[in-house]
This record gives C-alpha cells, structure tokens and sequence, in this order.
C-alpha cells in the first residue's frame, strides 16, 4: 500500500518523512517540495503525475539519493540515506537503486552487452559471473539477439530496453523511471511499459516512475498527483487487473 500522510507502519520499503527542498534563485526562495510525506511497499508499482515544474525529479532525486532534502529524512529498506556521506551513498545507490531515464545515455561506442554491463564494472563480479547477469538481464527485456550490436544500430524503443538492462543488471533494490516513454511511439511505449509491469509482477520489483502520459499511469498500482510541493494521491485508481 502506498500513503501519503505519513501514518504508515514504519515497516515500508521507502519512506519519506516532512520532505522539504528549497533552491535560491536570485534573492528568491524557491519551494519545490513541501513537507512531503511518502512510504510505498516493496512490490508497488507508483506513477507521479502533475505539471511541470512540482517537483516530480526532485522527488525521484531525493528518493535516490541523487540529491539531499532542505529538511526531512528518506529511509530505503532500513538505511537512512540522507545524511550519509558521498561516498557511502555512492555505494549505496550501486547496490540498490536502477535508474531509467527518458534520454536513454547510452555510451554510443559500446554495444548493447558493454553498456548493460557497466554497472557490474564497479563490483567484485568476474568476467563469466559479469556475463551471466547482462544475458539475463537483456533475456528480461527481449534483446539477448541483439547484445552485439551499437546503439546507432537499434530503435529507440530497443536503445530504451537496454537502458533497462542496465538498470536492472545489478539486482537493484527498486527502480526509479523519469518519463521512460517520453521519446517513444505509442507501440514502442506499450512495450516498455509491458517489460515494467513484468518487472513488478513476475520478479517483484518496486518501481516508482514520473509521466505525463496518462496511458503509462494506468498501468501503475498507485497514481499519485504532485502539485506545489503537495503530493496527494489519486481517486479512483486502478490498474489493470486491480478492482475495488
């Protein structure tokens, strides 16, 4: 179950507690988040809507530990990450956070295998331990054909696919998805979406992912709509499959 009013058992595999984060612009302060409270399970699915501007990233930032809150803590699965030091939270993400942008950042000179493998290049793995994970990994996401060729050589949608290979290649402890449609066709986007939804279903994966699309939020277990720092979250949500 995922709440937002900061009553939740404690027991929650995130949990984010009076979340603020303020930037200066000019002799301006700006407020993005504003006493946020947020604890999702392990195993949910959550979509953030809202428009441009509320602090969507940021959240996703924080959750990751790509970034420190102006007030508040956030606890993944026991660790409290917000005042560990840079390279304490360096590890930290390496061994539990997968990150999917809408940009795919993929290294163009490295084929599909190299790109999926980099993460494993920061662990203790050697060469046939290395291997096995990247070809199960692109075995998840439909490419293992295709783990020889460039990134010039694939279709966005494909490039996408590898970029969540290389997320999820390491095992992570959940996923964080900034807009991973956000470049695709509808057909392209389906499949992503579909590979996300296994993800939760079939290897019980937490994911929680920002979009402005309304066919990706529907395929989530929880919506969530953030606006001037507030993040409350949706009526009447229901993803496929999940009645009242």
């Amino acid at each position: 179950m995922v709440r937002v009013d900061g009553n939740g058992s404690g027991d929650g595999l995130i949990q984010a507690r009076g979340l603020d984060k303020s930037y200066r612009r000019g002799g301006e302060e700006i407020h993005v988040l504003q006493g946020l409270n947020l604890d999702v399970e392990k195993g949910e699915f959550v979509a953030f809507m809202g428009p441009s501007g509320s602090g969507k990233t940021t959240l996703l930032n924080l959750v990751g530990g790509l970034d420190v809150p102006s007030a508040g803590t956030v606890t993944v699965a026991g660790d409290e990450i917000t005042h560990m030091s840079r390279r304490k939270l360096t590890r930290w993400r390496a061994r539990h956070v997968g990150f999917v942008f809408q940009a795919y950042n993929l290294i163009p000179v490295l084929t599909a295998y190299r790109n999926v493998e980099l993460p494993l290049l920061l662990t203790s793995l050697g060469g046939r331990e290395r291997r096995e994970h990247v070809e199960a990994a692109l075995r998840v996401v439909g490419l293992e054909e295709r783990m020889h060729h460039f990134p010039r050589q694939l279709s966005g949608g494909q490039e996408q696919r590898v970029a969540i290979a290389r997320a999820i290649v390491a095992d992570p402890t959940f996923l964080l998805c900034d807009e991973p449609t956000g470049d695709l066709d509808r057909r392209s986007a389906g499949e992503i979406l579909d590979i996300l939804s296994t993800l939760v279903s079939d290897h019980g994966k937490t994911i929680l992912m920002v979009t402005h699309d309304p066919r990706a939020a529907e395929r989530a277990s929880a919506l969530l709509h953030l606006d001037k720092g507030v993040l409350v979250e949706a009526a009447e949500h229901r993803a496929p499959g999940v009645t009242a």
